[in-house]
């Protein structure tokens, strides 16, 4: 039989698609996928198939392709977003998603997105209203700003503000705060791609208030912009003039001053032993006109971008068509909601996780680690740093106890560890494996005990 002619009679023996269907694995397969990716699998294990034998491989059997077929849907349906536990020992990490949420912000998102709400409806009117009120009065009682916009980021907000009240128009700025922060996000191309005609004073290491001065009464600005130096810290030869003294130059001159904040602080960071951290509020005293700042580092709740300040410049703000394309989701602005009124009610060292994690003291930590040591029965209890993250206190460090294990395979056992579900995030320190308890929420603490005991044996 000529070769071309034997390869057509193998391939007669492939199970058609119809027969595929027929089994009951593809009924399984359509119940949980649904038929058209079930029948788009088939089609494409049987192509891969007819390939396969034209270049000599073996046909499969229908069980084979079957089980292939299930293979396949899986990975397509695999969800990418994943919970993980974070032994780390960064707070903020922001490629884990920063700032979990407090229960009570969790039970607000499940609450308002499993249905209908008053996102834009006012109950008593029955009109339309708007959806920043729902954050609005509670951000206002915390700061005592005037008024209030959310929107999906700080990068939106400082984004927004510079289009909707500085376009074709001067911004004064520091050149020590011509920062580039996580995600290539550069304080320059913002300003550059708002409109904004970036005028850039001082030097590099150190900004007078004169040049402030010099800048206001010569370049005509529509804004003076202070931005938070994120991961990057000036040391040595170095110097800036305060907040208050850079809203005074710019108030005698009638110009408007935005502070950037990043992090948005509420409480003040140095009462937990690290750096101070400038608060909204201190920010707003000090004559910022607008403050903004992100919901999901300090603050400790959803990601959002705030800006709080004077209501004329907001109400600008507002109107600008920006403002629609970079607004809040009633899921996000239900968990602000939720957050802010942990501020209010004094509870946030208590309720907040970020919270919870800063003001841990080592002793505490220490206790857990010892707790992991005991149920494992191996590492070791030792002094280690964990850190805040997220571009809030570059090199402020919190003093911690953390499990050590020692494994031939630090890399192998930690890829092992990554791969167990839920995920458990870890780090290589001096050659051991260090688990740090200060960003591993308490109900995690059994499911990284399984995880470890499965690396541990795997390793064994």
């Amino acid at each position: 039989m000529p070769l071309k002619n034997r390869k057509m009679s193998d391939l007669r023996g492939l199970p058609s698609v119809d027969k595929l269907l027929q089994t009951t694995t593809a009924a399984r397969l359509i119940e949980e996928y649904g038929r058209p990716q079930t029948l788009s699998a088939f089609r494409q294990i049987l192509d891969d198939a007819r390939q396969a034998a034209s270049q000599g491989s073996p046909l499969p059997d229908q069980a084979a392709l079957l089980e292939t077929a299930a293979a396949r849907l899986t990975g397509w349906f695999a969800p990418t977003l994943l919970p993980v536990i974070n032994a780390s020992g960064v707070i903020l990490h922001t490629n884990l998603g920063r700032a979990p949420l407090s229960k009570a912000a969790l039970q607000a998102q499940q609450i308002i997105s499993g249905g209908y709400s008053t996102l834009e409806f006012d109950l008593e009117t029955g009109k339309r209203t708007r959806r920043e009120i729902h954050a609005e009065k509670l951000l206002s009682r915390l700061t005592g700003a005037e008024a209030v916009l959310v929107v999906n980021n700080n990068a939106a907000a400082v984004l927004l503000i510079l289009s909707a009240l500085a376009q074709r128009r001067n911004v004064v700025i520091s050149r020590t705060q011509l920062v580039e922060i996580g995600g290539g996000f550069r304080v320059p191309e913002v300003m550059k791609q708002s409109g904004a005609r970036l005028v850039e004073i001082g030097a590099t290491n150190r900004v007078h208030l004169s040049d402030y001065e010099s800048a206001l009464d010569e370049a005509a600005p529509a804004l003076t912009l202070r931005a938070h130096h994120s991961n990057f810290r000036l040391i040595g030869f170095t110097s800036e003039p305060s907040l208050a003294e850079i809203a005074a130059a710019a108030h005698a001159r009638g110009v408007p001053l935005v502070d950037d904040l990043g992090s948005g602080a509420l409480l003040d960071t140095a009462a937990f032993g690290l750096a101070h951290e400038p608060t909204v509020q201190e920010s707003l005293a000090a004559g910022a006109d607008l403050v903004c700042f992100s919901g999901d580092k300090l603050l400790g709740g959803p990601q959002a971008g705030i800006i709080v300040g004077r209501g004329d410049l907001i109400t600008k703000i507002r109107k600008h068509p920006l403002a629609r394309a970079l607004r809040a989701d009633k899921s996000c602005l239900a968990a602000l909601a939720a957050t802010l009124q942990h501020y209010l009610k004094d509870e946030a060292l208590r309720e907040i996780p970020v919270w919870q994690m800063i003001s841990c003291t080592p002793a505490q930590v220490k206790a857990r680690a010892e707790a992991w040591q005991r149920t494992l029965g191996q590492g070791e209890v030792l002094e280690s740093q964990s850190t805040v993250g997220g571009g809030s206190l570059p090199e402020e460090v919190l003093p911690t106890f953390a499990l050590a294990l020692s494994t031939a395979q630090p890399n192998r056992v930690l890829a092992e560890l990554r791969a167990h579900r839920p995920a458990l995030i870890a780090r290589i320190e001096s050659g051991w494996l260090v688990f740090d308890p200060r960003t591993v929420l308490p109900e995690q603490d059994c499911d990284l005990l399984n995880a470890l005991k499965n690396a541990l044996r795997l390793q064994s």
